[in-house]
């Protein structure tokens, strides 16, 4: 699915082909929530990096955020989480460590995005105390990282491939 995105202001516009386009997770990890949601939360897509061609280039942004690693020391991040310079809109994250991949954020995407059967609530951890969130029957809740990744999530649902 060609997954076409913008900023608020649109100095930034993007594609990217997924074949992972369900929004499934919602993040409450305190990166995710301070600098992409305005829910407390926000929610990665999965596309392949290869594929992604930008519009007003100059105007990204990058931001790699200071995380604690095993032993509670703070390092910077090897994610890049790009944005816009101008209205500070989230557009997508990548990582080295998987560079086939990169992860843009569905508040950032136009496309028509199809309706998840079930959701992924993630990092409940670091939710903060105000958000309230309501887990559906089906829904799968972790107090840090789900046990399967947006592609076996995807197979498991049988949605790779499906029609969206």
């Amino acid at each position: 699915m060609l997954l076409k995105g913008s900023c608020h202001c649109k100095a930034v516009r993007f594609e990217v082909e997924s074949h992972h386009p369900y929004p499934y997770n919602l993040c409450y990890c305190s990166i995710c929530r301070k600098t992409a949601g305005g829910g407390g939360y926000a929610i990665n897509l999965s596309g392949e990096f290869q594929t992604l061609s930008i519009e007003g280039k100059d105007g990204v942004r990058i931001y790699r955020a200071k995380i604690k690693n095993a032993k509670g020391i703070p390092q910077v991040s090897s994610g890049e989480r790009s944005f816009c310079g101008d209205c500070g809109s989230a557009l997508w994250v990548w990582d080295p460590r998987w560079p086939e991949l990169v992860h843009p954020f569905a508040s950032a995407i136009d496309t028509e995005l199809p309706v998840p059967p079930e959701k992924t609530y993630l990092m409940l951890d670091f939710k903060a105390s105000w958000v309230e969130h309501h887990a559906g029957t089906q829904d799968k809740q972790f107090a840090l990282y789900p046990d399967e990744s947006i592609a076996q999530w995807h197979q498991r649902l049988g949605l790779i491939g499906k029609e969206h």
